[in-house]
């Protein structure tokens, strides 16, 4: 990583550790509607969610380097799939589950959090695809659009439903920004702000909520979409969508848990089983 990217990482990490700071000081009355019941059942917080979107969001606009549309373009998706990811925490109800179980849900007439949540998410990742600078016009401009908007979204939404066990989407969404890592673009400011709150994450203190999931996918979706050349962002793509249909008809914990490999990268970090 070169010296301008590991800048951009620590200003991400030190905005986040400031907003993390501020949050000590709120009242019990005030951290009460983030309290969340873990997989242990313990508490937690979710106010993880917001320091890390906020974080990222500070690396990114101070990253003068980055061409401004494409800040741009990942300040909208990040602040945008945070806060109907924040909705969706604080005032969401578990009537419908997973992406079917929302369509399922508005068929009937029933207007979810959830379908809420996709909705924000798809218009933010619409936008930022649009925001990104390009070479292409046309129909070939149209059809980048079209899928990096579906890479944005998918992988806003992939990285939600890896947020179950502690540390586990931090990971996922630092591996995902690795490959724009050594390019102008936010995903240095995204992984600064994952490793910043990761300790707490993965001594199960907090948890990255929709929040945060959603608002940092997004920007980690924006980084591969404004750094990869358009082979590689097709690949991303397909695996992306392919984990989200997965995620309708298998459970990622029983995968990862019956998978050697995997189960040993899922404890990394994490207190003992």
């Amino acid at each position: 990583m070169g010296l301008g990217r590991i800048a951009v990482a620590l200003a991400s990490a030190a905005a986040t550790g400031a907003v993390e700071g501020a949050t000590q000081r709120l009242t019990k009355e005030q951290r009460e509607p983030f309290e969340r019941v873990n997989h242990r059942g313990e508490p937690v917080t979710l106010l993880e969610g917001p320091i890390a979107v906020l974080g990222a969001l500070s690396g990114v606009a101070g990253d003068t380097a980055t061409h401004p549309r494409v800040r741009a373009a990942a300040l909208l998706a990040g602040s945008v799939s945070g806060a109907v990811g924040a909705y969706d925490d604080l005032l969401g109800t578990t009537q419908a589950k997973g992406f079917k179980g929302h369509l399922s849900a508005l068929r009937r007439g029933e207007v979810t959090s959830g379908a809420i949540k996709i909705l924000g998410v798809g218009v933010a990742a619409l936008g930022a695809a649009a925001l990104l600078p390009r070479k292409t016009t046309g129909v070939a401009r149209v059809v980048d659009v079209v899928a990096d908007t579906a890479l944005i979204a998918g992988t806003a939404n992939l990285t939600n439903l890896l947020d179950l066990r502690p540390g586990r989407a931090l990971k996922a969404v630092t591996l995902l920004s690795a490959p724009a890592v050594l390019a102008k673009g936010p995903a240095a400011a995204v992984a600064g702000a994952a490793v910043a709150v990761a300790p707490a994450d993965l001594d199960e203190r907090s948890m990255l909520g929709d929040c945060g999931a959603n608002g940092l996918g997004a920007m980690a979706g924006t980084a591969l979409a404004s750094a990869l050349p358009r082979p590689l962002r097709l690949l991303a793509l397909a695996g992306v969508i392919a984990l989200n249909a997965a995620s309708e008809k298998v459970s990622f914990t029983k995968v990862i848990a019956g998978n050697p490999t995997l189960d040993r990268i899922d404890q990394w970090g994490r207190r003992p089983r």
